[in-house]
């Protein structure tokens, strides 16, 4: 979901998170950067997952596509919603990987915490 009002996009994925579905919020992402002039921000809503079917080799993939595909931009924040471990491994792992770049990835257990830093209503995170 994009929300033009606030400049973020939404995004909660349910079931298996795999690299199925992360190449599709990608690519979701990357169509709507191409419409829009001004910087986007991000939420991921981890809570809804049942399983994380991932690899380092893939999650470093992605995470310095991303990387390469900020440069050029404004900063963007990219806030994760956490409820468990295996979303908070790979959270980090992407946030590490995208270190010092136009991407700031923070990860959270609130969504509270999370609207506070995107500067957005909590209800926003809420949809």
């Amino acid at each position: 979901m994009f929300r033009k009002d606030l400049a973020l996009i939404l995004w909660k994925p349910r079931g298996i998170l795999d690299e199925s579905t992360v190449n599709g919020i990608v690519a979701f992402i990357e169509a709507v950067e191409k419409r829009n002039r001004e910087p986007l921000n991000r939420f991921s809503d981890l809570s809804a997952l049942d399983a994380v079917d991932l690899n380092f080799e893939f999650v470093f993939h992605v995470a310095l596509g991303r990387r390469l595909s900020a440069v050029p931009k404004p900063a963007v924040k990219s806030a994760f919603y956490v409820t468990g471990p295996a979303t908070t491994h790979y959270v980090k792992l992407h946030a590490m990987l995208t270190d010092y770049s136009p991407l700031e990835v923070a990860l959270f257990t609130g969504r509270a915490a999370a609207a506070k830093w995107l500067g957005v209503p909590l209800e926003a995170l809420s949809e």
